[in-house]
């Protein structure tokens, strides 16, 4: 048996009337990599916060290898050995990488010339991606980002690193090295918790698993003893026996959307594909091959120097986002934190944002009423699970954040709706949700074009599905040909019929 290095008994946290922790015991062994699994709101963060330092329990012990301590501030857990990498991205952009890097030690007093900052920060780096360190984090895409949480986490010599979430942004290369990173971690005795919605990683990756439902502990095994099904089960609290929607018959009717020779010359070149009334039609392939860049570039959001698109049968002219809008074609960002939400306001003013004069009275003054009743539908029909309207969309899980996201892109009745990883960081319940929500879309007649990097979601979720390769669609897939291997070689620049050597 490896020894106990942190254990937290009876750890609980109260938010005014929300009781986020009761009564929590976690036990953290050296030398292991320790999954805490849980849906959106089951305390997962709280109590990591907690172990960091950034928040206080209101009652219970924390032990660390023995001894009874009190972990006052994130300073004072780093001392200890504690290293929390967050979902949530939070770097200095408009400074380089190897500042960020370092900055946590700065404020411990470590002093060095900035070209040995610079050169140890690139020995870091380097372990992940060779991405030049003088770089501004503005620079840098939200995988690269990722990355740089990590590498900052490195550099604190850790007993116990906390990985919240951290591939829910990164490519599939850059995961499997971080996954090397973290087993070394192990084999040199360091403890890693691993917070994940991801089964597959979590199977692959962790010996041992807690289980966190409304705040409670209700599991705590060696993996070893359990499915992937038996996991998802404690997760919900009940046998979640359908993930995906039943798909329907499909009956082409006229193209709702047609995209012929798109090309911004730099990141997709030629792209052609249509969507009809009432598909749900994937993207898939490799993050950075261009999936992102073609949605943004269909409604506007970004330049393109050639190519047609086509609504409804007719040339559509779209200068600017505002007019990808008005004819009702929407994009749902990846980034919910960035370029999806405004984090620090209401929930209300979130889903009326992006058209504030379907609220207003003769488009001059806002109807507090008008967006009061917008906001309650369309948080009904998201299956919004929230407080008052008027809270904060920070004081929310990741998982409800993004259906105020959905519900935000719902509110100007779109027909084309593309969607960007819409199911990142959310758990198994939510995601249901979700699909289930998408599923009515469609069936309602609304065209939806899913991105996403999970492979099992595009195969369970989508009629049909194009693969981009280097900007370029290498091919398309539907029924039976929709599996794992064949999208897989896609996204390689493998067609179909050709073996692998």
């Amino acid at each position: 048996m490896m020894t106990a290095l942190l254990e937290l008994r009876s750890i609980s946290k109260r938010f005014g009337a929300v009781q986020a922790l009761q009564d929590v015991d976690l036990t953290l062994r050296s030398g292991e990599i320790h999954a805490l699994a849980g849906e959106n709101g089951a305390g997962k963060s709280t109590l990591m916060n907690i172990i960091d330092g950034i928040l206080r329990p209101d009652s219970g012990e924390i032990v660390l290898e023995g001894q009874s301590v009190t972990i006052r501030s994130p300073r004072e857990a780093q001392r200890l050995g504690i290293g929390l990498v967050h979902q949530e991205i939070a770097l200095c952009p408009d400074i380089t990488i190897y500042e960020n890097i370092w900055m946590a030690h700065q404020q411990r007093g470590f002093l060095l010339p900035h070209k040995t900052l610079r050169e140890k920060a690139q020995q870091v780096m380097n372990r992940l991606a060779p991405i030049p360190v003088s770089k501004k984090v503005s620079e840098l895409s939200l995988s690269q980002q990722q990355l740089v949480e990590i590498a900052k986490a490195l550099t604190l010599d850790c007993r116990l690193l906390i990985l919240d979430e951290p591939t829910a942004a990164l490519t599939e290369p850059e995961a499997q090295t971080l996954f090397t990173i973290v087993r070394q971690l192990r084999d040199q005795g360091i403890t890693v918790v691993y917070i994940s919605h991801r089964m597959a990683e979590i199977f692959a990756l962790c010996q041992h698993i807690t289980i966190l439902r409304d705040g409670r502990t209700v599991h705590s095994a060696p993996l070893n003893s359990m499915t992937p099904d038996e996991v998802i089960t404690r997760l919900v609290g009940r046998e979640l026996s359908q993930l995906y929607p039943d798909k329907r018959p499909s009956h082409r009717a006229a193209p709702l959307l047609e995209v012929r020779s798109l090309s911004d010359s730099q990141r997709f070149y030629d792209i052609n594909f249509e969507l009809y009334p009432g598909e749900i039609l994937g993207i898939g392939g490799l993050m950075g091959a261009g999936r992102s860049e073609i949605a943004q570039g269909v409604c506007a959001l970004q330049p393109v120097t050639h190519g047609t698109v086509r609504i409804k049968g007719q040339p559509a002219t779209l200068k600017n986002y505002a007019a990808s809008i008005q004819h009702h074609m929407v994009y749902l960002s990846e980034d919910r934190k960035d370029a999806g939400l405004f984090l620090a306001m209401p929930i209300d003013w979130n889903i009326s944002a992006l058209d504030v004069r379907a609220i207003s009275h003769r488009g001059l003054t806002l109807s507090p009423s008008r967006e009061r009743v917008q906001a309650e539908a369309l948080a009904y029909q998201v299956k919004l699970k929230r407080g008052k309207l008027s809270d904060p969309v920070s004081s929310l899980s990741g998982g409800n954040q993004q259906k105020v996201a959905l519900a935000r892109v719902l509110s100007v009745h779109p027909e084309i709706i593309f969607l960007d990883e819409p199911t990142r960081g959310v758990d198994v319940s939510a995601k249901a949700e979700i699909y289930q929500i998408l599923a009515q879309l469609a069936h309602n007649g609304v065209g939806l074009v899913v991105i996403s990097s999970e492979l099992p979601e595009l195969i369970g979720l989508c009629d049909r599905i194009i693969v981009i390769h280097e900007g370029h669609i290498t091919g398309e897939v539907t029924g039976d040909a929709m599996t794992e291997e064949n999208l897989m070689r896609l996204a390689a620049g493998i067609p179909p019929e050709v073996e692998a050597l």
